[in-house]
């Protein structure tokens, strides 16, 4: 059988030839940037773990005192939220303009496939932006 034999079915089936299976075989450029997006889609927070802590632990901080001083916790936890909003937008921000260079300094001699790549890793993003 010739590479250009191969159908999904002897990818998804291991090889018989060898002690070698599909799952050996090296991943191809666009099936590595589409394995990408899904583990960026599934499995990154939308804050590094340290930084999503510090919020949390600040939030705990701020619920913890509305027994004693409810208006400053109110006061606090406005601000608290606003700042979230804020790291989050521009962790967005960042995210969106480093997907723009990754097709857009191609300008009109973007191949296809460099197209597609972009927007699987869009789709990704976008999916990220609804589940916040």
């Amino acid at each position: 059988m010739t590479e250009q034999d191969l159908t999904t079915r002897d990818l998804a089936e291991p090889r018989t030839t060898g002690d070698e299976t599909a799952e050996d075989m090296p991943l191809s450029r666009e099936d590595q940037l589409d394995a990408e997006a899904r583990e960026l889609e599934t499995s990154e927070p939308l804050l590094p773990g340290e930084q999503g802590d510090r919020f949390e632990q600040r939030w705990s901080e701020i619920q913890a005192s509305f027994v004693d001083e409810p208006r400053q916790s109110v006061e606090q936890a406005d601000t608290l939220v606003a700042e979230l909003m804020q790291e989050l937008a521009s962790g967005f921000s960042e995210t969106r303009s480093r997907l723009e260079a990754q097709w857009d300094n191609e300008g009109e001699d973007a191949s296809t496939e460099d197209l597609r790549v972009a927007l699987t890793r869009y789709r990704s993003f976008f999916n990220r932006l609804l589940s916040a």
